[in-house]
């Protein structure tokens, strides 16, 4: 046991950039960490890290270690899930990342559900418009509403979702209408900042095309860029889910519609690897079922 510790211990290090914060994920004092990273390179007869006050940087024969624990640990991660999903049976500690406006509405709702069916299973919800890192937060499952670029994980499609640009009546009858992509430039964009770095998406001549927006008010949290695009403040790029009923009231209005991106669809996202902890994947069938239920995007 004490050496599967120090090789998590010496992987945690690695792959945060520091002792302190293997520390903090371990749940272990500093301390400890050095300790284990000690008795490593003792018992192996070979320096793995170049250890400062201030950084910590592999060896060259740390880092081919590196990889190898790495591999080693993730086989181990996939024997234990295989028994555990075996059983069928949901346990243990789920830990969920939603966009704060998605999440409130559309996963919150359905854990204390979900808790119902598997009491064995204690959850924690981050919700935050930042994009998590699921090895680095430590995140079973996190909930995106994207392209997913990013090619490393394992995205399980949930449900369809449109996006659509929306702005107030008040602030088009003061501005105007923007009729092409063009004119977006000079209309004040509610930006999500740097969660949506990349731009707004749109389809021209055929192709995908992403768009940076500019104007005055920038905001991380979604709902803000909402509650501001009803304030008619500017232009908002927003899922339908989210206004939905503004535009069905006329709070909103969308705009562009001629240049309307591919769906981004509801995903979940989980880290790459072939077997799921039961909790995992009874979660996301959860959510699947419900999100299919006639009516429920109404």
């Amino acid at each position: 046991m004490s050496e599967l510790k120090q090789l998590e211990t010496f992987v945690a290090v690695l792959g945060l950039g520091s002792l302190s914060a293997a520390a903090r994920q371990l749940g272990v004092v500093p301390a400890m960490v050095g300790r284990r990273l000690d008795a490593l390179e003792e018992r192996l007869g070979v320096r793995l890290l170049v250890r400062t006050t201030r950084s910590v940087a592999p060896t060259q024969e740390g880092e081919a270690f590196y990889e190898d624990c790495q591999r080693i640990l993730a086989e181990l991660s996939e024997a234990e899930a295989a028994v555990a999903s075996g059983s069928g049976k949901a346990r243990g500690h789920l830990r969920l990342s939603a966009p704060a406006g998605f999440g409130r509405r559309h996963v919150a709702p359905h854990v204390a559900a979900f808790q119902r069916l598997h009491p064995e299973v204690k959850v924690t919800l981050d919700l935050s418009d930042r994009l998590v890192d699921l090895q680095r937060d430590r995140i079973d499952c996190a909930i995106r509403i994207s392209d997913l670029a990013d090619s490393s994980l394992v995205a399980i499609r949930l449900a369809e979702n449109r996006r659509v640009v929306v702005a107030a009546p008040a602030y088009l009858a003061s501005h105007g209408v923007p009729r092409s992509l063009e004119d977006l430039q000079r209309h004040n964009c509610l930006s999500l900042g740097e969660s949506q770095s990349r731009g707004w998406s749109f389809m021209a001549d055929g192709r995908l095309v992403n768009l940076k927006v500019s104007g005055g008010l920038e905001c991380n949290d979604g709902a803000v860029l909402h509650d501001w695009a009803l304030q008619g403040l500017g232009l908002a790029w927003r899922s339908l889910w989210e206004v939905k009923n503004d535009l069905s009231d006329g709070r909103l209005a969308t705009v562009l519609d001629d240049f309307a991106s591919p769906d981004y669809p509801v995903y979940a996202v989980v880290p790459q690897r072939r077997l799921l902890p039961a909790r995992v994947r009874h979660f996301i069938e959860h959510l699947k079922k419900t999100y299919a239920q006639a009516g429920y995007w109404d």
